[in-house]
């Protein structure tokens, strides 16, 4: 899908911190427009305006930040699930297939628990499933094994289809 909204990003900046391999500040630089004008509009709609590569940048950055933070089970309780099946299908497309896998992973094994996992929960009980559902843990080291490769495929994707994620300025 092409996208209805292409930000003005400095490309002189851009392809410096591409040149430097500075990784977190050219994700930065392509996300946060995505994330401001997100908030701006304040509805995931605003995907739908959006090219399906920066439909997967925005979206990974909440799944790398909740996982970061606290894990599947974070990222879940936070309301964040329904992000998952276009960016399994984006992940494919870009042939990082090993990512795609282990968001699949994370969709089955929230199937799987979904009674639990939907409920609303004190702190306590939130703090209680880390125990009762110990199978995403080995799902967030394999998603932390697989981060650093996977935004690299996804950031040359995006340097090299500039049309397709912003305009340059």
């Amino acid at each position: 899908m092409q996208s209805k909204f292409l930000p003005a990003i400095n490309g002189e900046l851009l392809s410096r911190a591409y040149a430097s391999g500075d990784t977190n500040l050219l994700y930065d630089m392509l996300a946060q427009p995505l994330h401001e004008e997100l908030y701006r509009r304040g509805t995931f709609d605003f995907l739908d305006d959006l090219s399906d590569g920066q439909q997967l940048l925005l979206a990974y950055d909440y799944v790398r930040t909740q996982v970061g933070q606290g894990g599947f089970i974070q990222f879940i309780e936070n309301g964040y699930i329904g992000l998952l099946p276009a960016m399994i299908e984006q992940l494919k497309a870009l042939g990082t297939d090993d990512m795609a896998r282990v968001l699949d992973d994370v969709l089955k094994v929230f199937v799987l628990n979904n009674e639990l996992l939907n409920k609303p929960t004190t702190v306590q009980e939130f703090a209680q499933l880390y125990d009762e559902l110990k199978e995403f843990e080995i799902i967030d080291e394999r998603f932390h094994s697989l981060n650093v490769p996977t935004v690299n495929i996804m950031l040359e994707h995006a340097v090299s289809h500039p049309d397709q994620y912003f305009t340059a300025v």
